[in-house]
């Protein structure tokens, strides 16, 4: 149980960081992210509190899918976004097209391993992953479809609001996927014993 709790936090802290590195590439981001940061554009609260708020009101939308919170998914709407908001507190904007590019790649490949690491230890999803498994459900319609759907659509949104939609995102949206895949076994803690 400890080794899971030490995971969950550790993803959770480092997930918030790594999309604060992300932001400060300048290069674009993922699909929830350009949401993100068009919403905090628009009504002065920090990316973070955005983060917090916009996870609060996913959650409400679990309520009818009937999709239960553990752990991890109520820890989620919080750390995450006070991570983000200390990263970009912390990490200066990138300068140069190589240190953003890099910057970029370190934000992507660490945001792979807090993902496998927090979803390892198996205290429930996010609340954006959390919606896309629900509608699968109530839906029949595939995983692809249904988070293609989502992500295209708060993407597109955040777009209209300001946010940042370039390399990054294309990054984001082709590795992220494969790179969880080859990750999650790494990090899957292992089944308690019964007792």
């Amino acid at each position: 149980m400890t080794r899971r709790l030490v995971q969950l936090y550790a993803g959770l802290l480092l997930y918030g960081l790594s999309m604060a590195l992300q932001v400060q590439a300048l290069l674009g981001l993922g699909p929830w992210d350009v949401f993100h940061e068009g919403v905090a554009k628009h009504t002065g609260l920090s990316f973070g509190t955005v983060v917090i708020v916009t996870s609060v009101l996913v959650l409400l939308l679990w309520i009818p899918l009937r999709q239960k919170p553990g752990l991890g998914t109520i820890s989620n709407v919080i750390v995450v976004g006070l991570a983000a908001d200390l990263g970009l507190a912390l990490i200066p904007e990138g300068e140069g097209l190589l240190v953003q590019v890099l910057m970029l790649a370190a934000g992507v490949g660490l945001n792979a391993v807090a993902g496998a690491a927090y979803l390892g230890a198996n205290f429930g999803p996010g609340a954006r992953d959390g919606l896309m498994t629900g509608f699968v459900r109530v839906t029949g319609a595939s995983v692809g479809k249904v988070r293609t759907t989502i992500e295209l659509s708060v993407m597109a949104a955040g777009f209209a609001l300001g946010g940042t939609v370039g390399l990054g995102t294309i990054v984001y949206a082709l590795s992220i996927g494969p790179l969880l895949q080859l990750m999650i076994p790494t990090f899957r803690a292992p089944a308690p014993v019964p007792t």
